[in-house]
Formats: C-alpha cells, sequence, structure tokens
C-alpha cells in the first residue's frame, strides 16, 4: 500500500487558504481509496518567516525537503517585502536547488466555466505549456553598478545552454505524444534575440527531426498572443522560454476561464528531487482571510501531483470530482461570476468524491 510524503508549504497570502483546502480534498481522496495514503509534513516558510528569521526558509530548507515524494506550494509574495526577495528565497530557491526544469501549465475550459472568448467552447481550447524553468532569463545572471549615481547600470542576462533546451525540447515532444492532436507550438522571439533564441530555434528543428510523427510549427512571442485569442483550436502543446511561458500562461489561464483555475507542475522529470506543484494565481492579498479565494487551481494541481506519482486512477478521480463540482453550479467563487467560499467549493468537490449528488 503506497503512502506517500507530501511536504505542504502554504507560504502567502491564500497560499495557506488554497492549501489547507488542497489538503482536505486529498484527505477525502484517500478515504475513497484506502490502499492511497499521504503523510503530509507543514513547513510554515513564507513572509512571515522571513520577518522573524530574516530569510524565506531555513537555511536547511532544501536537505528537509529532498525526501519528500513531492512538494505541495501554496504561494509566495507580500506587499512588504519586496518581491525580488520572496521569490527567489522560496520559490526559485527550492526550483533550481532540485533543478525543476520542466514547468506544465494545462489550461482548458472545464465544464461550467465560460471563456471571455466569445463562441469558444471546452473542445476548442484544450491546451499544455511547457516553460524552460531553469535557465533563460530567470537564470539570475547579472548586476548592478553605481547605484544611485546617474550612470547606474543594471544588467540581466539570459542563459541558453544546449543541454538546457535540449531536454526542455525532448520533455515537450514526448508530451505531444500522449496528446492526441501530436502537435507542438514552439515560442521565439529570434528576430529580436538574435544570439539565444536563435540557438532555442535551431535545437527545436534538431530535435525535430527525431520526432517525424509530431507536427511542428514555430511563432514569434508576439505573435502568440494574438492566435491565443483569434485561433485557439490551433494550438496544443507549446515550449517556450522561462519568461515567455510565464507570461503567455496567465493569458492562457485568463482565455480558459480565470487564474484561480490554473495549476502548475515543476519537474524534475529524472525524478532526482522531489518535483513541485501549485496553484499560479499568487497571494491574492487583496482577498486574503476573506474566505473567498478559489481553491480549484490548487485542486488540480494536486492531480498533477497524483499523476507524477503514477495515481492515474486517483487522479483522473480528483478531476472528475472537481468538474462535477463546477459543472454543479456550487463550486463558482467570485471570480468566477459566482457566491461560492473557500469551503464551500471544498465541499462540493469532497461531496463528488464520495458520490453524493450535487
Amino acid at each position: 500500500m503506497p503512502e506517500y510524503r507530501i511536504a505542504a508549504i502554504p507560504g502567502d497570502g491564500i497560499g495557506a487558504e488554497v492549501v489547507a483546502a488542497g489538503l482536505e480534498v486529498l484527505a477525502a481522496l484517500a478515504a475513497r481509496a484506502p490502499e492511497l495514503t499521504f503523510k503530509i509534513e507543514s513547513f510554515p516558510w513564507g513572509s512571515d518567516y522571513y520577518r522573524a528569521h530574516g530569510r524565506m526558509m531555513a537555511e536547511d530548507g532544501l536537505a528537509r525537503l529532498k525526501d519528500f515524494d513531492a512538494i505541495y506550494f501554496g504561494a509566495v509574495g507580500d506587499p512588504e517585502v519586496p518581491d525580488h526577495v520572496t521569490l527567489w528565497g522560496l520559490r526559485l530557491a527550492i526550483c533550481q536547488g532540485f533543478d525543476l526544469y520542466a514547468n506544465l501549465r494545462p489550461a482548458r475550459i472545464l465544464p461550467g466555466v465560460t471563456s471571455p472568448l466569445a463562441g469558444v467552447g471546452a473542445g476548442d481550447l484544450d491546451w499544455v505549456i511547457v516553460r524552460e524553468n531553469s535557465e533563460g532569463e530567470y537564470a539570475g545572471a547579472g548586476g548592478r553598478v553605481h547605484q544611485g549615481l546617474a550612470e547606474e547600470v543594471a544588467v540581466e542576462t539570459a542563459i541558453f545552454t544546449r543541454h538546457g533546451v535540449a531536454r526542455i525540447m525532448r520533455f515537450a515532444f514526448d508530451l505531444a505524444r500522449t496528446r492526441p492532436a501530436r502537435h507542438l507550438t514552439c515560442v521565439t522571439k529570434s528576430n529580436a534575440q538574435r544570439h539565444g533564441m536563435v540557438m532555442w530555434d535551431q535545437i527545436f528543428a534538431e530535435v525535430a527531426r527525431d520526432y517525424p510523427d509530431i507536427a511542428t510549427d514555430k511563432v514569434l512571442v508576439d505573435a502568440m498572443t494574438t492566435r491565443m485569442v483569434r485561433d485557439p483550436s490551433s494550438l496544443d502543446v507549446v515550449v517556450a522560454t522561462n519568461l515567455h511561458a510565464d507570461i503567455l500562461s496567465d493569458l492562457a489561464a485568463a482565455l480558459s476561464g480565470g487564474l484561480g483555475l490554473a495549476p502548475t507542475a515543476n519537474l524534475n522529470p529524472e525524478r532526482a528531487f522531489p518535483s513541485m506543484f501549485e496553484p499560479i494565481h499568487g497571494a491574492g492579498f487583496d482577498i486574503a482571510g476573506q474566505g473567498i479565494a478559489n481553491p480549484v487551481g490548487a485542486f488540480w494541481s494536486a492531480v498533477l501531483m497524483l499523476e507524477h506519482l503514477g495515481e492515474a486512477e486517483a487522479a483522473a478521480t480528483l478531476l472528475g470530482a472537481i468538474e462535477r463540482a463546477l459543472a454543479s453550479g456550487r463550486a463558482s467563487t467570485p471570480d468566477l461570476g459566482g457566491s461560492a467560499t473557500t469551503a464551500q467549493v471544498t465541499e462540493a468537490v469532497c461531496a463528488a468524491l464520495e458520490g453524493k449528488n450535487l
């Protein structure tokens, strides 16, 4: 009987609310399937921890997380702490420290959810955005000199390595092979970024030769925003750099119904380290403490976590319960135009897991 050790890091703002809801749903799932058990350990890291200790997580944080099967993360960010401190001190510290180089962001229109795109239904928007998660524009290379003076200079260097680009391309091609459309779109900006992005394009073309069964195309990132809005059915799997995919995946979430629905998997495909799963919506301090945060993104992230753990049946069961709850109308939070609370959405998904009528 598998028992999975899960490290829960609620983090900041509404992260604590949606992680608590996600753990409640996982407990309901485990109660339905007694052969599946979770051992949860929570870590109080985040901005409050920073205020108390001067750092976002414990000094030995990575060592303490290393032996877990997965990490379930809430959010990071605080109005009183600079964003680069919160992000680099916790989320990126884990992603880079554990080489979680494949960031997976599915986007599709779930039952009961309406896209802001007129006439676009569930079958028209079903994407997976693959984000290179370890280098590119977020590699952290650069610096500032002559700070505070008129001649101050800030340099931010995007790092692209053949190793890093090739492995994310292969990951994306392998993923495309698992989907009916078998189509991969490469996002680029090689017309203006003539070094790193030109290499990105070249490696995409090289890797594509090993996947003759996958249809491919290449789109400039600015044109991609237009295509996502005007021709969503032309896309399936999308591979993009750290920065480009970060931006495009927020657009994808909005077009599929809202940021509150969107999940993320930060994967180490080789499983040398635990992978991390989180909703993409951020800390949401404008609604924190009101009990109205949409937990669906956290629930769907738990689905991705179960898939990564090899529990495909449990993942499908949980996703089905989420879809039933949304279709019933009981899981429509204010961001979706409804009035359901976080607790009510959680109750609806748990009821669906228990087979109750909604």
